[in-house]
């Protein structure tokens, strides 16, 4: 008996994936070069890391732009729709490893060194030999070279920045709301709303390192306390700056027409990958700032 199949589209071959690879290999050796600060080579690492963002933003523009000229040429099936499910839900999952890894890296450092160094267990000479005036506390605001920091309070900006990402995910679930109903002028209110709470949430994040640097004495290099507080709340900041722009180019899409209440899984995955940042700051805001 003859069985019909729906047609399935098969992408050509992309460059895409090859060219943000180097992207990112080109970040990750610039950002090396540009925090150890080795003479010369921090000059070299700042020219290496800004081609390396060049690289990205312009794989990032071509792809998505070629994902969406397949998509409104007609060319996706059902099954095309299930890979891209599919393929989110990986990503999305890689990124939750990533994080996973930095805060296993900070409750390592809470839990077990930092009592070590402070001579618990069977090491009760341990600071004693390593670091005579180390107490062990957390935050640890004294460097091993004497200098002195002070801890980021969680009221304030961190606070005020927590509000607005649980802010912007109540928008964004409106907006989906509004995509799922077909009411245009809904969604693209509570969407722009959405992206402009995200770039107020980055505007804020800057005024906060700029006066852990200037007030605080709060930088990079100062000690593990420094080094965790900057990499996760850094990393998490280049997230919801991707995640702002993923909606942005949703926003655009939306008012030019594209999108409706049947074919909408691009806002979907920029949906689903925002409300991911928004959990990972609120475990950030558990655990670096106030606890």
């Amino acid at each position: 008996m003859d069985k019909s199949y729906q047609p399935y589209y098969v992408p050509e071959q992309s460059p895409w994936p090859i060219v943000g690879a180097v992207a990112m290999f080109f970040i990750a050796v610039g950002a090396g070069l540009t925090v150890m600060q080795l003479g010369k080579e921090a000059s070299s690492g700042v020219w290496t890391l800004f081609a390396g963002i060049v690289v990205l933003i312009g794989m990032i523009v071509g792809w998505f732009r070629h994902v969406i000229d397949e998509s409104m040429s007609g060319l996706y099936s059902a099954q095309m729709d299930r890979s891209f499910r599919q393929g989110m839900g990986w990503f999305i999952f890689s990124e939750v490893m990533f994080f996973a890894a930095f805060f296993g890296a900070l409750f390592y450092v809470r839990m077990f060194a930092v009592p070590w160094l402070g001579g618990s267990s069977n090491n009760m000479m341990t600071n004693e030999v390593l670091w005579p005036e180390f107490e062990a506390l957390w935050p640890l605001l004294m460097t091993p070279d004497g200098t002195a920091t002070q801890a980021m309070p969680w009221q304030g900006l961190p606070l005020i920045n927590t509000i607005i990402l649980l802010t912007s995910s109540v928008t964004l679930h409106f907006a989906h709301t509004a995509i799922e109903q077909n009411e245009r002028l809904k969604l693209k209110v509570f969407l722009g709303v959405t992206i402009a709470l995200g770039f107020v949430f980055l505007g804020l994040q800057v005024e906060e390192y700029i006066h852990a640097y200037t007030e605080l004495g709060l930088k990079l290099d100062s000690g593990i306390y420094g080094n965790t507080f900057f990499m996760l709340t850094g990393f998490h900041g280049m997230h919801v700056t991707l995640g702002a722009l993923m909606l942005f180019v949703v926003w655009l899409r939306v008012l030019k027409g594209h999108l409706d209440s049947n074919q909408h899984f691009a806002f979907q995955a920029a949906a689903w990958y925002w409300h991911f940042v928004d959990v990972v700051w609120l475990c950030l805001f558990v655990f670096v700032y106030v606890i």
